[in-house]
C-alpha cells in the first residue's frame, strides 16, 4: 500500500472511478447522448447571450439562479401540466450534482439508502462515497420489472433514509409502475424518495410523471436533466423539483456560486428554444423502436424501452460481443449484466451501422441458451 493510499479513507481504497469509455470511433452509442448537434440558430442565440454577459465575469453569478429557475418551471409546467413555483426547483452541474446534494443533506454516516438493481450505477457510488450505507434491492431477474409487492417488502425490510427509483430505468429502459412511487413513500416513512426521470422526454405516450405527486408528498424529489433530450450533455445542467423545505436543505450543502454564468445562460437560452431542441426526440424514439424490432428479428432479446436506448440480451458472452462491435467501429455499453449490452438510439445511419454489425455477429455471438 502506497503512502497516499494509506491516507485515503478506508472505504474508498480499491475502488475504481466511474467512467464509460470515451473512444474515437465512427459510431458512439454508449453513453445515451443525443447524436443530434445543437441547431445553428440555438447556438447563435446562446453565443449572443454569452457575449453580452462576458464583461461581467468579474462578478459572481446569481447564487439562486433566479431566471433559470423560472425558465425550468415554465418548461415543466408546459410539458407536464403540473403547476410549480420557482422555490420548488433546484439545479446543478448535471443531475449527478443535484443527487449529490440530496445525499449530502439526507444521507451520510449512520444512514441507509435503497435502490433496485439493475439501475443507474451512480446512485450507489454517490451514496457510498458520501458515507451512506447502500442497500442493493433487486428487480425480477428475468424481466427486470419492479413490482409493487416486491418494492414494498424490500423497503420495509431496509427501513431506509433514502430511496432511489428510476423511471424510465437505466439501463433497462423500462418505466416504473406508477403506484410503486406512492407505495414506497408509505412503506419507507422516514425516507426521502427520489424518482430519477432523466429520460422522461422519451417515454411512450401516457406514461405519467412523478411531478404530479409533489403537491401531496413533501418527501418526494423528482430529478431531471438537460443532457439527453435537450442534446446538452456538454452543458452540464441537471435539476430537481421538490417541496420548498427540501430546497432549503440543499442550500446547506451546495458550494458557493456552484452554477457559473455560462452554465446558467446556456440552460436558460436552451429552454427558450425547447421546441426546436426537442424536435429530435421523435426521431430518436423511432430509432429506439427500430432497435427493438430488428434485434428481436435477429433472435435476440431486447427490453421494450421508454428511454433513448435499448438493453438487449441473448448474447453468449457480452464482453466478447462488445469488443467485436468496437473492432467494427461501433461503441456500445457493457453494463455488467450477463448476456446483455446496452445501445443508444442514434441517427438512422448510426442505428443502421450498429444493426448491420450485429447481424454479422449474431451467428457466432448469440447464446444457444435462454438468457436469465
Amino acid at each position: 500500500m502506497s503512502e497516499v493510499e494509506a491516507l485515503l479513507r478506508p472505504e474508498l481504497r480499491g475502488r475504481t472511478a466511474y467512467g464509460a469509455p470515451q473512444l474515437d470511433v465512427a459510431v458512439q452509442l454508449n453513453t445515451n447522448e443525443s447524436s443530434y448537434a445543437v441547431p445553428p440558430e440555438v447556438v447563435e442565440a446562446i453565443v449572443g447571450e454569452l457575449r453580452e454577459g462576458l464583461s461581467g465575469l468579474n462578478r459572481y453569478p446569481d447564487r439562486e439562479f433566479t431566471d433559470l429557475r423560472k425558465a425550468l418551471v415554465g418548461y415543466l409546467e408546459d410539458r407536464s401540466g403540473v403547476s410549480l413555483r420557482p422555490e420548488q426547483v433546484w439545479a446543478g452541474n448535471g443531475s449527478n450534482e443535484v443527487l449529490s446534494h440530496v445525499v449530502q443533506a439526507f444521507g451520510g454516516p449512520g444512514r441507509t439508502a435503497l435502490g433496485f438493481t439493475p439501475a443507474y450505477s451512480m446512485h450507489p457510488i454517490i451514496n457510498e462515497t458520501l458515507g451512506t450505507t447502500w442497500v442493493d434491492g433487486q428487480r425480477d431477474a428475468g424481466t427486470f420489472d419492479l413490482t409493487l409487492e416486491s418494492a414494498v417488502e424490500q423497503a420495509k425490510g431496509a427501513d431506509p433514509h433514502l430511496v432511489f427509483l428510476c423511471s424510465p430505468n437505466n439501463p433497462t429502459g423500462t418505466a416504473l409502475p406508477f403506484d410503486v412511487i406512492e407505495a414506497m413513500l408509505e412503506a419507507a416513512p422516514r425516507a426521502i424518495v427520489v424518482v430519477d426521470e432523466a429520460y422522461a422526454e422519451f417515454a411512450r405516450p401516457g406514461t405519467p410523471t412523478a411531478l404530479s405527486l409533489l403537491e401531496r408528498h413533501p418527501r418526494l424529489i423528482v430529478t431531471r436533466t438537460m443532457s439527453k433530450a435537450f442534446a446538452l450533455a456538454g452543458g452540464r445542467l441537471g435539476y430537481l423539483a421538490a417541496d420548498p423545505e427540501i430546497i432549503d436543505a440543499l442550500r446547506l450543502v451546495r458550494l458557493p456560486y456552484h452554477l457559473s454564468v455560462q452554465t446558467q445562460t446556456i440552460a436558460r437560452v436552451s429552454l427558450e428554444h425547447a421546441d426546436r431542441l426537442l424536435e429530435s426526440v421523435d426521431a430518436i424514439k423511432a430509432q429506439r423502436d427500430r432497435l427493438v424490432t430488428e434485434l428481436t428479428a435477429m433472435g435476440l432479446a431486447p427490453v421494450p424501452s421508454d428511454a433513448n436506448f435499448v438493453l438487449f440480451g441473448g448474447l453468449a458472452d457480452a464482453p466478447t460481443t462488445w469488443q467485436a462491435l468496437l473492432e467494427d467501429g461501433v461503441l456500445v455499453r457493457d453494463v455488467g449484466i450477463p448476456h446483455h449490452l446496452r445501445v443508444t438510439a442514434g441517427t438512422p445511419e448510426e442505428t443502421g451501422r450498429f444493426l448491420e454489425a450485429m447481424a454479422r455477429l449474431v451467428p457466432t455471438h448469440a447464446s444457444t441458451k435462454e438468457t436469465p
